[in-house]
């Protein structure tokens, strides 16, 4: 039988509408999604079902909107069973969430304080971000390096060969993106709330680890590869210790898909909403088996 893995998306990848499917067709996934409510003492179901967009975008929103997406769909999924888990970003949560190592309800709260935390940096730095399309990594790193005597700016995601995300001050950023299209790079800035995945998110990196210091956390029944190292960890200090890095530290998404291939896996499911995470498979390696799981429809066959 074939290994397989959940991949858990993060942020971008919500819509108006997300997971009022499964509030209608599940008693389960009803109770969760009044429980988050509840929990985080907000009507997060009604902006995501309704909107509108613009509220759903906000980071405070849009963050518990994917995890309690894609945690419903993990838990109502009963035939399908992972032997690894990864999250990109604030999929890492839902990935824990998967893996037994954290509470949904310590959860739910801990991403909407990360989400908060978050949207306060990015107006307190104001900063940005922007895709690069076409370059190999080292020399994306090697074009920020440059750029950094212009301002703040780092690789923030390394999604897959040839598609890199950096992140920074708006100089810095900008200055990068000229550098990188000198070296023959499609780049696109980006519509963001701040610069994740940088030194201007040290703020939300402090107030997440005052949280999360008070907050229990488990060691996983399978392995959770982390964003900032790509490799598997199982003990609940080393999984704290990572959630607080990874605020200010790049995602390795490229590394986790492919040390997950090293180590067996065969199938890959997207759990939650979009295709992001499948499209970024596939770029990363065309051989392995890249399913999605977004729907009720699609869910349904796994109860």
């Amino acid at each position: 039988m074939s290994k397989k893995a959940f991949l858990f998306p993060g942020q971008g990848s919500q819509y108006v509408g997300m997971a009022r499917d499964l509030f209608d067709n599940s008693i389960e996934a009803k109770e969760m999604i009044i429980t988050a409510d509840d929990a985080l003492g907000i009507n997060l179901s009604y902006v995501m079902f309704n909107g509108p967009e613009d509220q759903l975008k906000q980071t405070e929103f849009t963050q518990p909107a994917i995890f309690l997406h894609s945690v419903i769909l993990a838990s109502l999924i009963r035939t399908l069973h992972p032997d690894a888990v990864a999250g990109h970003s604030l999929g890492e949560y839902s990935a824990l969430v998967c893996a037994n190592a954290m509470q949904f309800y310590d959860a739910v709260q801990l991403v909407r304080i990360r989400g908060k935390a978050m949207q306060q940096a990015g107006e307190a730095h104001k900063g940005t971000m922007a895709a690069v399309m076409g370059l190999n990594s080292d020399v994306v790193e090697e074009c920020c390096s440059t750029a950094s005597s212009a301002g703040i700016v780092q690789c923030a995601n390394f999604n897959a060969p040839g598609q890199v995300v950096i992140s920074g001050s708006v100089d810095g950023v900008r200055m990068g993106m000229e550098l990188c299209r000198q070296k023959g790079a499609k780049v696109k800035e980006l519509v963001v709330s701040g610069a994740f995945h940088s030194p201007l998110m040290i703020s939300a990196k402090e107030k997440l680890k005052s949280t999360l210091d008070r907050t229990e956390i488990y060691s996983g029944r399978i392995p959770v590869y982390v964003n900032v190292t790509a490799k598997p960890v199982f003990h609940s200090e080393e999984i704290k210790k990572f959630l607080v890095e990874q605020v200010t530290s790049p995602v390795r998404w490229t590394e986790i898909i492919q040390n997950m291939i090293k180590d067996g896996i065969e199938e890959f499911y997207e759990i939650g909403p979009g295709k992001v995470l499948q499209g970024l498979v596939k770029r990363i390696n065309q051989d392995v088996g890249c399913f999605g799981i977004d729907k009720y429809s699609e869910m349904v066959k796994y109860i």
